[in-house]
């Protein structure tokens, strides 16, 4: 397997780095609420209503390049980490 590729076959542009704390800007934030999943067995769900499990096989075996995969790891730290909190005002606007 070629080291810019990741056990799941997407490139490890994303998957690899570490959490970028900018990423949990108003902006992002407000976009796991409105944006849908466009593939996989939850396709068409909000990103902030993924499961756990499937935020942590995504951990696992790397987040996809571009902005559906920085979500994708940020919903995962906000899940992982406790903080559906900081989302929950964002969905009543």
């Amino acid at each position: 397997m070629p080291a810019a590729q990741l056990k799941c076959g997407y490139p490890a542009e994303f998957g690899t780095a570490p959490f970028n704390p900018q990423a949990m800007n108003p902006e992002k934030l407000e976009l796991l609420v409105t944006r849908v999943m466009p593939y996989g067995k939850y396709k068409g769900r909000l990103i902030a209503d993924l499961p756990g499990h499937y935020l942590n096989w995504f951990a696992s075996q790397g987040f996809p390049p571009g902005e559906i995969g920085q979500l994708l790891a940020l919903m995962h730290e906000i899940d992982h980490n406790g903080l559906k909190s900081l989302i929950e005002p964002l969905r009543k606007r």
